[in-house]
């Protein structure tokens, strides 16, 4: 701490005693302690209740315009992305993380939320749905891989507070687990020329007709859109805000952006008037 008399400022410049200010506010800010410089990550206080938090819903997504690139580089040692074609599994240590990156962005660019079903791989695509299996005691969760990590060695996944309170390993910090990818049922859809092609092969514009925290307004809309307008290509894809599932109404994918306005003015025409285009990558190749 640095002490100044009263007669040694009444005597100094003015410009002197701001330094001196400024000089003591920086040293309380640099001996403040944040998240940035907690040695070991923390859960919230108290007891967290994690039996009301339901598992990750899996659906069918297009990948993350954010956090795909193949390979990637962490501390000098190269990551590539799996190829999910034969499925996924394996077997290693979790970990989980809370308050330390409670509120920061995920690898894709949502927000972390210790107290939603969501987890870190090093090598899935983003997003993935993986049921996680704590060894030993046989618990199971299903959760929606958003982030990348954990870097460290031996362990395979970091799991959020609550999937890891689920599993019951919070307080302890690591559990052997199985890690099971989930795979939503693929679709395959024909472009103008009528030539078949994979969504996970494109990267394809999409029409968002509305976004819904209930399941049963999210499948109304769906009907009506299917019923106004026709649209053969609608589904619902739903993941985890926060502590909530929103469930957004979509129809698509269109692989050009003159079909995707075409069918915009359609659909917009059938009443659906707050229909937007949004733009997803769905292939780590072209990210």
């Amino acid at each position: 701490m640095i002490i100044v008399k009263a007669k040694e400022l009444q005597s100094a410049p003015i410009a002197k005693i701001l330094f001196v200010l400024f000089f003591s506010l920086f040293l309380a800010a640099c001996g403040t302690k944040s998240r940035y410089s907690m040695e070991h990550d923390i859960g919230p206080k108290g007891d967290f209740d994690s039996s009301g938090v339901p598992d990750a819903v899996p659906v069918w997504e297009p990948l993350s315009r954010q956090g795909n690139r193949s390979p990637y580089t962490v501390r000098g040692i190269k990551y590539h992305i799996a190829d999910i074609s034969k499925g996924f599994e394996e077997f290693g240590y979790a970990s989980w993380y809370g308050l330390k990156f409670h509120g920061e962005l995920t690898s894709n660019g949502e927000v972390y939320n210790m107290y939603a079903m969501s987890a870190a791989h090093k090598n899935l695509p983003i997003p993935s749905y993986v049921r996680v299996t704590n060894l030993d005691n046989n618990k199971h969760v299903i959760v929606r891989v958003n982030d990348r990590g954990p870097f460290h060695e031996g362990r395979v996944i970091d799991l959020s507070y609550a999937a890891a309170t689920k599993l019951g390993y919070a307080k302890k910090g690591t559990a052997r687990v199985k890690v099971e990818l989930i795979r939503p049922e693929k679709r395959n859809v024909t472009s103008g020329a009528g030539e078949a092609l994979d969504v996970e092969d494109k990267v394809a514009h999409f029409i968002q007709l509305g976004a819904f925290s209930s399941l049963s307004s999210a499948e109304k809309m769906l009907s009506q859109v299917k019923r106004d307008y026709q649209a053969s290509e609608s589904f619902i894809a739903s993941a985890a805000v926060g502590s909530s599932i929103i469930h957004r109404v979509r129809v698509g994918p269109f692989f050009s952006e003159s079909e995707a306005q075409s069918s915009l003015k359609k659909i917009r025409s059938n009443g659906f008037s707050g229909a937007q285009i949004i733009q997803r990558a769905i292939s780590a190749k072209n990210i």
